[in-house]
């Protein structure tokens, strides 16, 4: 197992850097605010669309930014690749792990994901602090893992059986089976996913590392097996790959473009099933 997830109880072991993560896919701009209204003493704020997203790409709604501006990003933030670092959005939600996936990509190897989020921290008597963080800048080379990142192409191949492995949907199960789809303009999914909703990783407001969740996880897909997850847009597979990052698996990618970007060509086929 890989301690992927931390709890605050566990958090006397050490220093960290601090990212807030927290984001409002409703309200893009809510997540900035609350940065800005208080976050924990020392956090610089990742927020999803303009630090974690490439959004003039047309690769999915929140497409995988280039390693031109991953490197900005790191830099910006002060970040070394030996530093630990802990990651924080409001508990429970799937923006702190889109910030882990994108940290393990450029070859952070001490990310960390807080389980109770920043209310958490808070509660525990963490430091706040209105005032923006702006660390010294660092010369960090990212080494870049590109084993972790699906691309399209590839997704293709373990969809038509061309290569081994598991495509695993994150997204709720009527999403999934075409039952209905909000935002995409094709209701479906990859032909041949399997599905896990992602929500059945929580508890509450929480992440739950407990065996019941890896023994769901295992009932979805074994632990040789090799995957690739995702969902609509890339964002709520992330806490899907921490959690089998967490519990040990080892062949293991996250397509970002996702759903979005798969029916963005309409040659590519999908599967329903309405029943």
């Amino acid at each position: 197992m890989t301690d992927v997830f931390k709890s605050v109880d566990d958090l006397s072991e050490g220093y960290y850097k601090l990212i807030d993560a927290r984001f409002s896919l409703g309200d893009p701009e809510a997540g900035r605010k609350a940065y800005l209204e208080g976050h924990i003493s020392g956090a610089v704020y990742w927020d999803l669309e303009k630090d974690m997203s490439d959004m003039a790409s047309k690769n999915g709604r929140h497409p995988m930014p280039s390693r031109e501006q991953l490197t900005e990003l790191f830099r910006r933030s002060g970040l070394s690749l030996d530093d630990r670092i802990l990651i924080y959005d409001g508990g429970g939600e799937p923006f702190a792990a889109r910030a882990y996936f994108l940290l393990r990509y450029g070859g952070f190897t001490q990310a960390f994901i807080l389980k109770e989020g920043f209310e958490g921290l808070r509660t525990a008597g963490y430091p706040v602090d209105a005032e923006p963080c702006r660390p010294q800048l660092s010369d960090v080379k990212p080494q870049w893992q590109e084993h972790i990142l699906a691309s399209r192409e590839e997704v293709k191949k373990v969809s038509e059986g061309r290569e081994e492995g598991v495509l695993l949907d994150a997204r709720a199960s009527g999403r999934f089976r075409g039952v209905h789809e909000p935002l995409d303009p094709v209701a479906g999914h990859i032909p041949g996913a399997r599905n896990y909703d992602w929500t059945r990783l929580k508890k509450g407001s929480y992440f739950d590392t407990g065996e019941t969740v890896e023994q769901s996880l295992r009932e979805s897909v074994a632990d040789h097996e090799p995957v690739t997850v995702y969902c609509g847009s890339g964002v709520t597979a992330a806490p899907l790959f921490a959690m089998l990052d967490h519990v040990g698996q080892k062949n293991l990618r996250l397509y970002v473009g996702s759903y979005s970007d798969w029916v963005s060509d309409p040659d590519n086929p999908v599967e329903k099933d309405s029943n």
